[in-house]
């Protein structure tokens, strides 16, 4: 590489910088003013002569700025808006001095590395002053826990919340390359998969925004869930790439650094205390990545943790012995926590590598969280003000560890009684539930556990004998039944005898052998994990609650007596496992529960947690999703964002959505209304361009696009939306050519999403759609009449593009199963009509957008169980357009693969994986004839476009902003903290 050094000149009060090279003179002195000459300074401060530091984001304490002139102007450096040409000479700068490719070539993937590296200088200034303030207020902190953060790409969003789109564009026009091509560039970080990592990802970016001192903690994942590659035979995975070129956004904390401790042993000390020894070590270490808030210099933290073991642990002698494997199997073992997110569980060491991942982030950011309020309380430390101070959320039951690692940390490391611990720990966190389901909800076999976390395992089984007590405090002993129910509800601990202290409590008759029928013996482990989780995107084999060592069954031994000769044989079942219930744990160890959407809450209070609810009625908050409306209207959707300025008369909607409510003035406008289709069509004609680059298809921009993207699982029912697009498909073949196009609107009907890896029916059903996507796109008498598109690898960036240009989105979950939803929000936000059941969100939705603007079919939430009771009865009859379109399938229409087993699991009346759980044969009939509603509804573009209009001029409500208001307030306790 050429060499280079810098020169510095005094030109009176300001410094003149020039940077020499062999190549190129790049000449940083032609600045109009100080604050442009500045900006170039901060780039180049850790290599001039000149003393210059200032606080970072790490734990370490605040540092004095000694260069005077800079400490003159310091106010300069976080309020100046810096032009093209001082932005281009940072690029350049970047490109030369902090290179990740080789000097020859200004390239795109080099371009947009050194503009991320120039807009990270930016960002350093605000979010160093950030935290600097943060440290000298000692504000109350919120602390965001998620096993998730799907953030998308950085550059276009952090320039947007800078407001520098435009001098960026401009810079980077200058050195030859447009801003769109370099952004494109970026890979998604590969921190999360679905709903829940991205409802953090809109919480972070309203944090900022608001001014709410608060930070995010997660894991840095080296290869993400997987990237996803569509063939002939479906769904496949491979690794995803995201680090192999670095992350320019993330800065390492090598001084932030905490101890991970697995296995080993409690013992009792000389002092009385419980000290877990021995085990295994690893060390937890800080990557800290900038979240900046819209029009504010706040510039608030997420937190990444990576995994790694100490160069001690490197055995030497072995591998110098040719033992290699051996010599490096500590280190291996701790950098693999970090290398995927959600591992497969269907193994034993699958399972704890998990219970690693999940515990490595609870015990790092609390004792994160802890040195970071003693350094801010000083040598008077006062523990119990620690709830003042501190906030966690737990987002899901993966975090659940935190109330034993607080509790342990409290008790073992800062020497607090049980109880000031426990007061202190209830008072500190809280929990956000995610799933309407019981058998969905986290659990932990406690043998693994105790082998895995032995102290943990002491300190919530005291948690559970706490709870016996309040209990046994609330129902009284007299009616015993009603005890026993509410014990085997709530405990925490489950299929665990009750503590000695409550031996007598009853009286159990002795012990026989339990057996029942052998054919009545079900594996109740499945391939197929039926997790049910909104916006959890794990796919936990631990929430079936059955390891395989639980399952087995002694055939060898029966029944000693009473056993008829004439009835069926029996056998011997092993007692049922013992677990740990995590949301139980979420919601004793906690202060606050909220579900999030109304009818989820709902559904928390009166089924899934209802003797909690009795218990402590005040816990229990609703608090509605929301998203970003900066990433998902303002940068992705620019062209409806202009015109929604223009018409409402301001950009304020943008930070307060509530004026979005003005275009209802405005929906039969026919200039708004023009303007409207012509944006809808631009956004329409860049996905014509992602489908065919992704999949070779041709799709016509004019045909409606009807689009269902989320994580592909049975109860999100991408099942009914194909049968109804086959349904749709075959009308089409029985009709002449002048029929089909007098009875159909063209369409094209998206699919994107991922199946879990070991989830084969969600896996059946991905197949089954490209298999239908290859067979009607290839069949020339249908043309562009109709098109199906599984779009491969969804993710943010694929949204972006997607949810602008949908006209059509489908949310069609089973009611009363899909806790809230957010893409639902999204996509209304930007003017798509939703076809959907009253379920998660859409009720919410529905009720703002107006009823006659959403198109609603199917059975309601209170009705699914007597449904279901029906079906087993044996007491449904399906309607003959579905049976009719089973049968089609089964023709062979679709390929010669084998769906058997797809279809069988919509038939049948009982049994695990059939009789059609989530009533995909029940809700059909009024899917297709709701299908009906929307074709006619679109011929009618006026119609259609008020509908459009009115559908994101009621999506005010569904701003994060909102939502983090309610949780600083009613959960938190925190308040804004402006930098001055």
């Amino acid at each position: 590489m050429a060499a280079s050094q810098f020169a510095a000149t005094r030109v009176g009060a300001e410094t003149v910088w020039q940077c020499k090279s062999q190549s190129k003179l790049i000449d940083f002195s032609s600045r109009k003013n100080k604050s442009k000459l500045l900006f170039t300074r901060r780039n180049l401060n850790q290599r001039r002569s000149f003393s210059f530091s200032v606080k970072n984001a790490s734990s370490e304490p605040s540092q004095k700025l000694k260069d005077p002139i800079v400490e003159q102007d310091s106010s300069i450096l976080s309020s100046f808006i810096p032009d093209a040409a001082s932005i281009a000479s940072s690029i350049k700068y970047h490109a030369e001095f902090t290179p990740s490719f080789s000097p020859e070539r200004f390239e795109l993937p080099k371009a947009f590395f050194a503009t991320a590296q120039s807009v990270r200088d930016a960002l350093i200034i605000n979010w160093n002053a950030t935290y600097a303030y943060y440290e000298k207020l000692n504000a109350k902190q919120a602390y965001y826990l998620s096993m998730e953060f799907l953030q998308g790409r950085a550059l276009l969003n952090a320039i947007g919340n800078l407001e520098l789109d435009g001098a960026y564009a401009e810079a980077l026009s200058k050195l030859g390359h447009k801003l769109e091509n370099v952004a494109c560039q970026e890979p998604d970080a590969a921190l999360g998969n679905g709903g829940l990592g991205r409802l953090a990802s809109c919480f972070l970016d309203s944090l900022a925004t608001l001014n709410y001192p608060a930070w995010g903690y997660g894991l840095r994942y080296k290869y993400g869930l997987f990237k996803q590659r569509i063939t002939k035979d479906g769904q496949e995975e491979v690794a995803e790439d995201w680090l192999e070129l670095g992350n320019p956004w993330e800065i390492v904390r090598n001084d932030v650094s905490y101890p991970v401790k697995f296995y080993g042993k409690v013992v009792s000390g000389s002092d009385g205390k419980r000290h877990w020894i021995g085990g295994e070590d690893i060390d937890a270490v800080a990557y800290d990545v900038p979240i900046p808030g819209y029009k504010t210099k706040t510039t608030i933290n997420l937190r990444l943790w990576s995994t790694k073991a100490s160069s001690q642990d490197f055995d030497l002698h072995a591998f110098n012995s040719g033992e290699h494997t051996k010599a490096s199997e500590a280190l291996a073992n701790a950098e693999k926590i970090c290398y995927v997110l959600y591992p497969g569980d269907e193994s034993v060491e699958g399972k704890t590598l998990r219970l690693k991942q999940q515990y490595t982030l609870c015990s790092a950011s609390l004792q994160d969280i802890v040195e970071r309020f003693e350094r801010r309380s000083g040598p008077n430390i006062k523990w119990e003000e620690f709830p003042e101070k501190v906030a966690v959320q737990m987002n899901d039951t993966h975090p659940t560890l935190c109330i034993p690692e607080l509790m342990r940390i409290l008790i073992d490391l800062k020497g607090l009684s049980w109880k000031e611990a426990w007061n202190i720990t209830q008072r500190t966190v809280a929990y956000t539930n995610h799933t309407v389901l019981p058998e969905a909800l986290e659990k932990w076999s406690l043998e693994l556990m105790q082998k895995l976390l032995p102290r943990h395992v002491e300190i919530i089984e005291m948690i559970d004998e706490e709870l016996i007590n309040t209990i046994i405090s609330e129902y009284g002993t007299a009616d015993c039944d009603l005890l026993e129910k509410k014990l085997k509800e709530m405990r925490i601990l489950e299929n665990v005898d009750l503590p000695a202290t409550f031996a007598d409590l009853f009286v159990k008759p002795k012990e026989s052998s339990v057996v029942v029928p052998s054919e009545e013996l079900e594996d109740s482990k499945d391939e197929e994990d039926e997790s049910v989780d909104e916006d959890d995107e794990s796919v936990n084999e631990d929430d079936e609650s059955v390891d395989e060592e639980d399952e087995s069954v002694d055939e060898e031994n029966g029944p000693e007596k009473k056993c008829d000769e004439e009835k069926k044989k029996k056998v011997l079942v092993e007692p049922p496992p013992k677990l740990v219930r995590m949301a139980n744990l979420c919601v004793v160890g906690g202060h606050a529960v909220n579900g999030v959407a109304e009818i989820h809450s709902e559904i928390v209070k009166d089924e899934v947690f209802n003797s909690f609810f009795k218990l402590w009625p005040k816990k229990f908050q609703n608090k509605t999703n929301g998203v970003t409306p900066r990433r998902w209207i303002r940068f992705c959707n620019p062209d409806l964002s202009k015109i929604i300025t223009k018409w409402i008369g301001t950009e304020d909607w943008v930070l307060n959505t509530e004026n979005l409510a003005e275009l209802r003035k405005f929906a039969d406008n026919n200039d708004l209304q023009t303007q409207w289709r012509e944006a809808k069509r631009s956004n329409k004609l860049k996905v014509v361009s992602l489908i065919k680059e992704r999949t070779g298809y041709s799709v016509n921009p004019d045909a409606m696009f009807d689009i269902q993207v989320k994580r592909i699982h049975e109860y999100k029912r991408q099942l009914l939306n194909i049968f109804g697009i086959v349904y749709r498909y075959k009308k089409m073949k029985e009709m002449s050519a002048s029929g089909r196009k007098a009875k159909f609107v063209p369409r094209v009907c998206m699919f994107g999403g991922k199946a879990f890896s070991t989830y084969v029916q969600a896996k059946r059903i991905v197949k089954f759609i490209t298999d239908v996507a290859a067979t009607i796109n290839r069949d020339p008498g249908i043309g562009d009449l109709l098109k199906v598109v599984f779009v491969p690898d969804y993710n943010v960036s694929v949204a972006e593009l997607l949810i602008p240009a949908s006209e059509l989105s489908q949310h069609i979950s089973t009611a009363g199963m899909e806790a809230s939803g957010t893409s639902n929000m999204k996509f209304a936000m930007n003017g798509c009509i939703l076809i959907g059941t009253l379920d998660g969100a859409n009720v919410e939705i529905r009720e703002e957008v107006g009823a006659d603007n959403f198109f609603l079919f199917g059975a309601k939430a209170h009705e699914i169980a007597g449904l279901r009771k029906e079906r087993a009865e044996g007491k449904f009859v399906p309607d003959p357009r579905f049976e009719e379109v089973k049968e089609f399938i089964r023709s062979g229409v679709f390929g010669s693969f084998n769906y058997d087993e797809l279809i069988g699991s919509l038939e049948g009346n009982e049994g695990f994986g059939r009789a059609d759980y989530f009533l995909v044969g029940k809700d059909f009939p009024s899917y297709i004839e709701c299908q009906e509603k929307v074709d006619e509804a679109y011929r009618d573009q006026k119609i259609w476009t008020r509908m459009s209009i009115l559908n994101t001029a009621g999506s005010y409500k569904f701003s994060s902003d909102r939502t983090i208001h309610e949780y600083a307030k009613d959960i938190w306790n925190i308040n804004p903290v402006e930098l001055p």
